[in-house]
């Protein structure tokens, strides 16, 4: 990855691709998880803990093969579950399904199930090799006959075993080979050599595709967004421009939204039924109540949150906002650390003057309550219900409600003052 961060942590749609894994393996019903760790990798065990709080962390302390970094978890496999799962966190795509399908491989009886596929081009690519249903052996491509290298049913990696062979079949692997390594595969020979019954299960070649390098990740992320968008239309959600909108892997849209293109939504998206997000518009941390319209060109930062029938325009940023029913903030506007009752409507301009350069501040905007045009709001402060203030206001104290509140200088007209200031002007110059 050529990159200071571990492979496994890079994301897709905003997720870590070990995140990803753990939410699919616990979907498919996995009761418990152990992950398998480098030395000094407590990055990936946090992450590990952050997504799956109960699971395991071992350590394989030398890198001697996918054999040996099983028997990390030697005591966890000696527990003697019904069926164990070896899974990757660099295959990011495998679904929940697919999971489930090789577990019900040994539900049906098998000691080891490998996942396959069929590989539009098998070159590199370990050779599942079967005698009618049963699997007898994987040969790696390098070690593979013309004939083997024929056959384009390719090993995916992953592997399935009885949870009462699982130990003794994977101590059982030697490491006799080239580069003195114990590997996965060869729990395969070893199964069909002692008469238990090895089989496969079969996944689409993108679905299991592993991720390498920055181009691979670009790949997945592709193949992710494609899976989300084509989920969230078939749930009810328009989107004009499919293919120019960005999804993260929690983005929550209800039906009849309408998503114009251009938008992004980031980690943290709850939206409503009936919304419509215009294009440019970029979310992230937000919820957006029923029939409220976002955009186009807005901006919802962490902590935002749109009850029914808001109207959020062009060029708005809202961060740490809490918008009552109906309000309307239509263009040109930064609300930070705010709420806004009611039916009140915000002027093109406005901002909330949050941050002092030390400490984050509120302001309060009671219902029915109108801000008009390049009001500055210096927080803390509170506009009551009601409340009226002047375009090109700097409020710097309370408005109570009903009130109307003027903070602006008093306009002078100076007569012929123009063409004096224009001959003043022209001499500097």
């Amino acid at each position: 990855m050529r990159s200071r961060m571990p492979k496994v942590l890079h994301r897709i749609a905003g997720l870590s691709m070990l995140g990803h894994v753990l939410n699919a393996v616990g979907e498919a019903g996995a009761d418990k998880v152990v992950v398998v760790v480098g030395p000094d990798r407590q990055d990936v065990a946090d992450e590990a803990k952050k997504r799956r709080p109960d699971a395991d962390i071992v350590v394989q302390t030398e890198r001697l093969g996918t054999a040996h970094a099983c028997l990390a978890a030697h005591a966890q496999l000696a527990e003697g579950w019904d069926d164990v799962l070896v899974v990757f966190a660099d295959t990011p795509l495998v679904q929940a399904s697919t999971y489930r399908a090789l577990r019900s491989k040994i539900h049906q009886g098998a000691s080891v199930a490998v996942l396959g596929f069929d590989a539009d081009d098998p070159t590199g690519y370990g050779r599942l090799l079967l005698d009618g249903d049963t699997l007898t052996a994987i040969h790696e491509h390098k070690d593979a006959s013309d004939a083997e290298r024929l056959v384009t049913l390719c090993n995916a990696g992953l592997m399935a075993f009885d949870g009462k062979q699982a130990l003794a079949i994977l101590k059982a692997v030697s490491n006799h080979n080239a580069q003195k390594e114990f590997y996965l595969t060869d729990c395969v020979a070893l199964a069909a050599a002692r008469g238990l019954s090895v089989t496969h299960a079969l996944a689409d070649q993108q679905e299991v595709m592993g991720v390498n390098d920055r181009v691979q990740l670009s790949q997945a992320e592709h193949l992710m967004q494609n899976r989300l968008r084509s989920s969230a239309m078939l749930s009810g959600v328009t989107m004009v421009d499919p293919a120019s909108v960005t999804l993260s892997y929690d983005t929550v849209l209800g039906r009849d939204v309408v998503i114009e293109p251009h938008c992004v939504f980031d980690v943290g998206v709850t939206i409503a039924d009936g919304v419509t997000i215009k294009a440019f518009s970029h979310c992230e941390g937000a919820t957006i109540g029923p029939d409220s319209v976002v955009g186009p060109y807005a901006r919802l930062r962490p902590g935002s949150t749109l009850a029914s029938h808001v109207r959020i325009g062009n060029f708005v940023e809202l961060k740490n906002v809490t918008l009552s029913e109906g309000v309307k903030v239509n263009h040109l506007t930064y609300l930070g650390d705010a709420s806004v009752g009611p039916k009140s409507n915000i002027g093109a301009g406005t901002i909330t003057c949050n941050y002092d350069g030390y400490a984050k501040h509120k302001t309060t905007i009671g219902a029915h309550a109108f801000i008009g045009s390049n009001s500055a709001l210096i927080a803390p402060v509170t506009i009551g219900d009601g409340a009226y203030v002047a375009t090109g206001s700097v409020i710097t104290e309370d408005v109570p409600a009903d009130a109307l509140a003027l903070a602006r200088g008093r306009q002078v007209n100076k007569a012929g003052g123009a063409e004096g200031l224009r001959q003043k002007l022209s001499k500097k110059k």
